[in-house]
């Protein structure tokens, strides 16, 4: 299988880790391993202590499954596939899609939940946006009329990165009606799972939902446990986790023993995760909220209804690519343009996960003042 780069991680290796400022990031700032075992039990600090590094079960350990279980309302043991979260994705396409199948996918979005099916053979539909005053909104009717004959799959992503967008319960479910009058499966991506800016935006997780649907959730955004690589699939649909299963054989096999048990950890406290997360997400949006009030004349700017990141327009008379280039090797400040996302050449993603924003914006304001106005 030939498939294409992918733009938005190769923007990251190329300034990651050396950019003195991350202003695009979508996780939030890493935990140390001495705050995961302080926030440990009994049992789960001798679950780490007496941890042999051999291998692990290929969906899973079962104290991990356990965890996650708790999380949902109708899944179990074994409706549960653990992998790292772009592993999952990769395996799901490859097992559920044949060539010439139409997948519908929201746009702007993450590459890989549309770059593998169509790398696939598979023919892609984006469910596009309206970039309104009060924020992005994604239009029911316009999914529907994206539904034809050969509609194998629809992939959504709720809370959506970049946008920050998240249905209403009513328009949630409106897409599951869709999908189930069809007998179309549903791929949930729900990396952002948790982080609510208040309840209305706080939705279920799909598979507890629809009976032809697969979620993905995982430590990266939700717990800022990024480097445990941890993720996994749920779904009601046993069959096609034991597809997934048999192709993780070709691939990690199994996951890293220590991930799984801080993991596990994270899962069992999330609240020591969630909480701080939450809070540091909200001021850094209300210092955004300010930051834009002073240079509305550079950018467009609506407050994400949730998750950690947003997606704002950019009122200048270059390429967002461009000004990216120019901020980051001026300031070291790495801002994610939207040709990353394939998606025009005038936005671009903020993060709102980083305790050093206020150090960020007023850098970030200072060259755009300087330069722009």
């Amino acid at each position: 299988m030939k498939i294409k780069d992918f733009a938005v991680e190769r923007y990251f290796a190329k300034y990651e880790f050396s950019a003195q400022y991350m202003l695009s990031s979508s996780d939030c700032d890493g935990y140390s391993m001495d705050y995961v075992l302080s926030v440990a039990s009994a049992d789960e600090k001798n679950l780490w202590e007496s941890l042999k590094l051999g291998y692990t079960e290929t969906v899973g350990s079962e104290f991990l499954r356990k965890a996650i279980k708790g999380h949902y309302k109708t899944i179990q043991m074994d409706e549960i596939v653990v992998s790292s979260p772009g592993e999952a994705n990769f395996i799901l396409m490859n097992v559920l899609l044949n060539k010439g199948d139409n997948v519908i996918c929201m746009s702007p979005m993450y590459q890989s939940l549309y770059q593998v099916s169509k790398d696939l053979g598979c023919s892609i539909s984006f469910w596009k946006p309206h970039e309104n005053t009060g924020g992005w909104h994604y239009d029911i009717t316009d999914l529907k009329k994206l539904i034809s004959s050969k509609t194998k799959l629809i992939v959504v992503n709720f809370p959506h990165n970049p946008t920050g967008f998240s249905p209403t319960i009513e328009e949630h479910h409106k897409i599951i009606e869709l999908a189930r009058e069809r007998g179309i499966t549903i791929f949930s991506d729900e990396m952002y799972r948790y982080l609510n800016h208040n309840k209305e935006t706080g939705l279920p997780s799909m598979c507890d939902l629809y009976e032809n649907s697969i979620s993905l959730w995982g430590t990266a955004k939700t717990f800022g446990l990024a480097g445990l690589r941890l993720g996994w699939l749920t779904s009601k649909n046993k069959g096609l986790l034991k597809k997934v299963e048999k192709f993780k054989d070709y691939l990690s096999i199994c996951n890293s023993a220590p991930s799984e048990v801080l993991g596990t950890i994270a899962l069992n406290n999330m609240d020591k995760f969630v909480i701080p997360n939450m809070d540091k997400i909200r001021f850094n949006i209300s210092l955004f909220s300010e930051f834009h009030k002073i240079n509305s004349r550079l950018i467009d700017f609506e407050e994400p209804l949730s998750g950690s990141t947003a997606f704002i327009r950019l009122k200048i008379n270059e390429p967002a690519s461009v000004f990216a280039e120019k901020l980051v090797k001026s300031t070291g400040i790495m801002l994610l343009p939207s040709e990353t996302f394939e998606y025009g050449k005038c936005h671009a993603r903020i993060g709102f996960g980083r305790k050093n924003m206020p150090e960020m914006l007023s850098v970030f304001g200072h060259y755009i003042r300087e330069r722009y106005f």
